[in-house]
């Protein structure tokens, strides 16, 4: 059966504006990072991505290394837009990145112009795409001049083959630089990719999140539920053993759900029981508390998960006094993460 979407998927979905760019995105975006490989097959796919334009979730964010195995999240959503989603292109944001390894020697990897144009155009080929609607810089690369990144992501934009352009994970010093180096070459840095949640402030910390408020710069949150911890699965009875963390060839560290942050995740547990919703809906609403988050980025692995995550949509506002207590709540369980160039794997 061919794929009609909701006639009604505008109505109760909120959009924000990308800083100062004319660019508005879902508070509430799907990233294909984990659950959208190889192992996933086509109908339980279109359930998802389906439901989702359906809420009026309009974009959906990927990247050259997402599977697994690396490449088999374009390819997949490449078969979705060429047998149901090819009628909304329009109306869809789609984003990917570049910046992790993807193919041996020297060329496949970090923040050159030869990886980032040629694996732009990789990802394009696999998505069965003209352009995509966002390129981002995966990761800051100290290896290769700044000039050269930024000039690859204008490239991209002059080419045709990128919409606008962003930077994920750079810190404060770096994301300066970044814009300022753009916006000479006559491009905007429309949106800056960092992970946040109430757990992981390194954004708050090293006034990453100020610069763009400052600078114009939208924000969009990846792991805003700190991959999982803060999902209502782990607790402080939590037994890590078969839990990503309890893997050691898994993303989420042991270290990510020790003690002293579970017992932050069962006092922010109470917050959420107290205001009617899901320990999920609660960690969304924290993160789009601030005017600088244009969204916030989930991934999901069934159509249960992504309609709990919709959820916030119900709720959004949080008082002062509720922000508080979560501040309270998680002082102690900090996860204290950091971008670095060998950093967090996505």
């Amino acid at each position: 059966m061919t794929y009609r979407a909701d006639t009604a998927r505008y109505d109760t979905m909120q959009y924000r504006r990308s800083g100062k760019s004319g660019l508005k995105l879902p508070v509430i975006s799907l990233g294909l990072w984990q659950n959208f490989g190889g192992t996933r097959d086509y109908p339980s796919a279109m359930e998802i991505l389906g439901y989702a334009f359906d809420q009026g979730v309009t974009h959906f964010d990927l990247a050259n290394n997402y599977g697994p195995p690396a490449g088999s999240s374009e390819e997949l959503f490449g078969q979705v837009m060429a047998r149901d989603f090819r009628p909304y292109r329009d109306e869809l944001i789609i984003s990917t990145k570049a910046g992790y390894t993807m193919w041996p020697g020297p060329y496949g990897d970090l923040g050159s112009r030869k990886y980032l144009l040629a694996s732009l155009d990789q990802s394009l080929t696999r998505m069965g795409l003209d352009y995509v609607d966002i390129f981002y810089s995966h990761r800051y690369d100290p290896e290769t001049p700044l000039e050269e990144t930024m000039g690859a992501l204008a490239h991209a934009v002059r080419s045709g083959k990128a919409l606008y352009v962003g930077i994920s994970s750079y810190p404060e010093k770096e994301t300066r630089e970044a814009h300022r180096i753009l916006k000479e070459m006559g491009v905007a840095t429309t949106i800056h990719q960092p992970s946040y949640s109430m757990i992981n402030r390194w954004i708050e910390n090293d006034h990453t999140i100020d610069a763009c408020g400052e600078l114009g710069v939208g924000m969009i949150a990846f792991s805003p539920l700190a991959q999982g911890v803060l999902s209502g699965k782990y607790n402080s009875k939590t037994d890590a053993e078969g839990t990503r963390g309890g893997n050691p060839n898994g993303t989420l560290r042991a270290s990510h759900i020790e003690p002293r942050v579970l017992e932050a995740v069962d006092q922010v547990a109470e917050i959420a029981r107290s205001r009617g919703q899901s320990m999920v809906q609660l960690a969304l609403s924290w993160v789009l508390r601030r005017p600088e988050m244009t969204s916030a980025l989930i991934g999901v692995r069934n159509l249960e998960q992504l309609k709990d995550n919709l959820g916030v949509l119900n709720n959004l506002d949080l008082t002062p006094e509720e922000i508080a207590k979560i501040d309270e709540a998680t002082k102690n369980g900090q996860m204290e993460l950091h971008p670095r160039p060998s950093g967090w794997l996505r």
